[in-house]
């Protein structure tokens, strides 16, 4: 038996079998304009901004926006967001090839931080400069327009709703 030939076979098929299941889930840049891209790096550019503030001079009023009944200390829910908004915000401005995931994973991220921004307003929280409930209110208003953004200047809202681009991907 030739095992020289048998391990060259495995080392191909591992190599096609890899291929095949990168291309299976693999998410191809969408083509953004300049527009995008702007908005892109600057939404990346707030993200790192407000990491900083998480982990440094605004991480006692973060702290005022975890909702009470979070069962884990509001001080490490603080800290924890503030490196994911890190990682996310540098990836934003950086990560151009991965833009897709990118925005897709702000805008989860928006959404799960979500309760905190209808924490501070339904338990009347002053910070950041929100000390009515008017202000509040209008707060949670701009939440779907992050979550937006964050889809729209990735080219995920391309990636997720226009059924031409993936058919066209997918040659259909």
């Amino acid at each position: 038996m030739d095992t020289g030939r048998t391990k060259e076979g495995a080392k191909i098929a591992i190599i096609e079998l890899r291929y095949n299941m990168r291309s299976n889930y693999a998410i191809d840049k969408v083509p953004t304009n300049k527009i995008q891209n702007f908005l892109r790096i600057l939404l990346g550019s707030f993200m790192v901004f407000a990491a900083i503030g998480h982990l440094t001079f605004q991480r006692i009023e973060f702290q005022a926006q975890v909702p009470n009944w979070i069962p884990i200390s509001k001080d490490f829910v603080v800290i924890f967001s503030g490196v994911i908004e890190l990682a996310l915000g540098i990836s934003m401005i950086f990560w151009k090839k991965e833009a897709v995931r990118v925005g897709i994973a702000l805008a989860i991220f928006y959404l799960l931080i979500f309760p905190g921004n209808i924490a501070q307003y339904l338990n009347h929280t002053n910070a950041f400069g929100l000390n009515s409930d008017k202000a509040r209110l209008i707060r949670l208003f701009f939440q779907p327009v992050l979550i937006f953004w964050a889809l729209w200047s990735t080219g995920a809202l391309k990636y997720l709703f226009d059924r031409k681009y993936k058919e066209n991907k997918n040659g259909s």
